[in-house]
């Protein structure tokens, strides 16, 4: 079992930041081949794709409305995965899911792909 813990949601003015963090429990990035992604989803839309990266080949990938804007890191010592969030506009407001699946792919954009979800945490941008 892969269980995920988000955090670093928050309220934010446009044009802020935010950093979300998904952890897992000791070594479970390093122990499977997985690719960690990040989605959102606002309310009455559907949850989307926002970026991921393969744990083992630092591969990231980015939904467009997103590149240039967001960066996805990680981190091998803490086992966790970063959403960096610059220059956040109103239409961010979601809440975003840290997920999880097995298999190093770039490949892996829609919320069937993944098996391992977090709880979500809120990310709100006022204008």
């Amino acid at each position: 079992q892969v269980q995920l813990v988000e955090s670093g949601g928050g309220l934010v003015q446009a044009g802020g930041s935010l950093r979300l963090s998904c952890a897992a429990s000791t070594r479970t990035f390093r122990t499977y081949a997985m690719t960690l992604g990040w989605f959102r989803q606002a309310p009455g839309k559907e949850r989307e794709f926002v970026g991921g990266v393969g744990w083992y080949s630092d591969n990231t990938f980015y939904a467009d409305s997103v590149k240039g804007r967001f960066t996805i890191s990680r981190d091998n010592a803490k086992n966790t995965v970063y959403l960096q969030m610059n220059n956040l506009k109103p239409e961010d407001t979601a809440v975003y899911y840290c997920a999880g699946r097995l298999g190093d792919t770039r490949t892996a954009t829609t919320p069937e792909d993944y098996l391992y979800w977090g709880q979500g945490t809120q990310a709100t941008v006022s204008s």
